[in-house]
């Protein structure tokens, strides 16, 4: 089933639970998904998978820095209800990586790419951004590959 389907189903539920949290965040989904499938070029056409990670993976990363920003703020009222959204939204996402597979992962591709150090992180970064989409937050992936090619020890 669709994002969008799924989504619709959820709503539904969440209505029957009165979950107001829950109806809020996925409704909030919902119309960044229609706004996507109304988009210039795109012709009312249904989201591929990968376009609806990554707008689900937008979503999460607001949430993130939102939460981060009220924290900062000593606002934890607003940081929490930023946080429970944020649990909502990952639940529609793909199982996030641990940092061991992530590791294990990047290595491979430094291998596969031939890097040999600092200077080839934009190499390797394309790579890993490619193929780790919605598996892990870019931020942590950045900070991998960097730590694995400063650390010459490969």
């Amino acid at each position: 089933m669709a994002l969008k389907e799924t989504i619709d189903a959820d709503i539904k539920k969440a209505m029957l639970a009165k979950d107001k949290v829950r109806l809020t965040t996925l409704r909030s989904i919902k119309s960044q998904i229609l706004l996507a499938e109304t988009a210039e070029g795109q012709h009312g056409a249904a989201l591929t998978p990968d376009a609806e990670i990554k707008l689900l993976t937008k979503q999460a990363k607001q949430r993130r820095e939102a939460a981060e920003t009220y924290q900062k703020q000593f606002r934890s009222d607003l940081e929490e209800v930023e946080l429970n959204e944020l649990a909502i939204i990952e639940e529609y996402l793909p199982q996030q990586l641990s940092e061991a597979d992530l590791v294990e992962h990047i290595v491979g591709i430094i291998q596969r790419v031939g890097a040999t150090g600092p200077s080839d992180l934009g190499k390797v970064m394309g790579v890993a951004a490619r193929e780790l989409s919605g598996q892990a937050d870019g931020r942590v992936i950045s900070q991998v590959v960097s730590n694995l090619l400063n650390n010459t020890n490969l």
